[in-house]
């Protein structure tokens, strides 16, 4: 059963890796990133569970903080102008004109 559980969760990440690369928008992407981060808290909390090592439960509660931390931070900065909207050469020159 724990077998398929592993499983289950691996077929989760690649899908959520394949989301994350084909995702039609930005917000597509981050939150396929944030399902990857909480599929491997799972594979860390059900690899501890079944080696009988129950320190991995504070690694994986680490982990999970830093991956809420990081979609908020990337949330936050994707929606500056600076991120939507990069000038290319030409408008630089352009405004300084």
């Amino acid at each position: 059963m724990l077998i398929a559980a592993t499983l289950a969760i691996f077929v989760a990440m690649i899908l959520a890796i394949i989301r994350g690369i084909a995702g039609p928008t930005l917000y597509d992407r981050i939150l396929a990133v944030n399902m990857f981060g909480t599929k491997t808290v799972l594979l860390i909390s059900l690899l501890g569970f079944v080696m009988g090592r129950p320190e991995f439960l504070d690694i994986a509660i680490v982990y999970a903080l830093i991956n809420f931390i990081s979609v908020i931070g990337v949330l936050r900065y994707s929606d500056t102008n600076q991120f939507k909207h990069a000038p290319n050469d030409n408008e630089s020159i352009e405004k300084e004109l």
